[in-house]
């Protein structure tokens, strides 16, 4: 039985876990940084970087006492190395360099990309490659094809902003609050869904790609007109994006028939409404659908944790000199779409 000491410091969650090859969290500590950045609606990098390195070091001190376990007991430190914020990368990535030279344990550099992509095996064992993963967070939003450990096929991406910036910018805009995802889902259950309309950019389109800048741009003029609430709005909104996913991944289905599963990771991905229409989608398919537990999808140390045990069952190494990458796409070989300010 291998354990990985996961590190995750990628955006505002700092984050220390200790996870085994077969599937057991031995142990999980994670800080949260809502209320420094709530202040501003949305996260300050230089904020994010400052807080990581107050807290990292007695995170993964606490994970390790948590688990009963030293330093010496763990056979790979795994920690994220981009793509994200990159003071925040930062600290995780050298704290990590430096456990492993202090402790001449191997060093895994973990994309944080693959870490949600892993993250659905580390709670479904039944769950095998290729799957369709539909990878939807703040920053990303795409469509690939996981046909193994560092094997990523990307089929779409977003041409403009992911999915969770237009819930966070929407949550902005309606004055719900920190952070903007919850925020809207929860509005959106007192709203009417069908109240205001707006836009489903790309919907039929051959291509599967995303798009929802024009979206972000319908919500802040509902808001503007003062015709509609705010509880509408989010609802109305998240119908929307329901249906460009949906819409989306169905076109990638039919680009991707060897896919055995249909696989939603990331932190929009603990969207209820999302979960269950994508759910249907693949019942409609024939396929089996997986998702992560809701607090698996948000930024955590036991997905780096895992992906570093599955990359340590394939001798997936990393040297000491591994440097941090504020973007690192899955698939590098993926063809560029159009449009400017590709989330890739």
């Amino acid at each position: 039985m291998t354990v990985i000491l996961g590190i995750e410091s990628s955006c505002d969650e700092t984050a220390a876990a200790l996870v085994t090859s077969d599937r057991v969290i031995l142990s999980h500590r994670l800080a949260g940084q809502e209320a420094e950045h709530r202040p501003f609606g949305g996260v300050v990098p230089e904020i994010a970087a400052r807080a990581h390195v107050e807290v990292l070091a007695p995170l993964i001190e606490a994970a390790l006492a948590d688990a009963g376990m030293h330093l010496d007991d763990v056979d790979a430190i795994a920690a994220t190395a981009g793509p994200g914020l990159i003071g925040g990368v930062m600290v995780g990535l050298v704290t990590a360099k430096a456990l492993c030279h202090a402790a001449s344990k191997p060093l895994i550099a973990v994309n944080h990309l693959e870490g949600h992509a892993l993250s659905p095996r580390l709670a479904d064992p039944t769950l095998g490659f290729p799957y369709l993963l539909l990878l939807v967070s703040g920053g990303h939003c795409q469509l690939l094809l996981v046909s193994g450990v560092g094997q990523y096929r990307r089929l779409a991406t977003t041409i403009d902003d992911a999915a969770g910036e237009a819930f966070d910018k929407t949550a902005k805009v309606l004055g719900l609050g920190f952070p903007g995802g919850p925020a809207v889902e929860a509005a959106a259950t007192i709203g009417r869904a069908g109240a205001v309309p707006l836009p489903r950019p790309l919907l039929g389109s051959a291509e599967p790609h995303f798009s929802f800048a024009g979206l972000k741009s319908a919500v802040l003029r509902a808001h503007e007109s003062g015709l509609h609430s705010a509880q509408d709005i989010a609802a109305s909104f998240q119908q929307a994006v329901v249906d460009c996913l949906i819409d989306r991944t169905r076109r990638a289905l039919e680009l991707a028939p060897e896919a055995t599963a249909l696989v939603v990771a990331g932190g929009v991905a603990a969207n209820k409404a999302i979960r269950a229409a994508l759910e249907a989608l693949a019942a409609t398919n024939g396929l089996p659908f997986a998702a992560p537990p809701l607090w698996l999808c948000t930024d955590n140390a036991a997905m780096i944790g895992w992906a570093g045990a599955e990359r340590f069952e394939a001798g997936l190494f990393d040297g000491l000199d591994f440097e941090a990458r504020p973007r690192w796409p899955l698939d590098p070989q993926a063809e560029k779409v159009r449009g400017a300010g590709v989330k890739a």
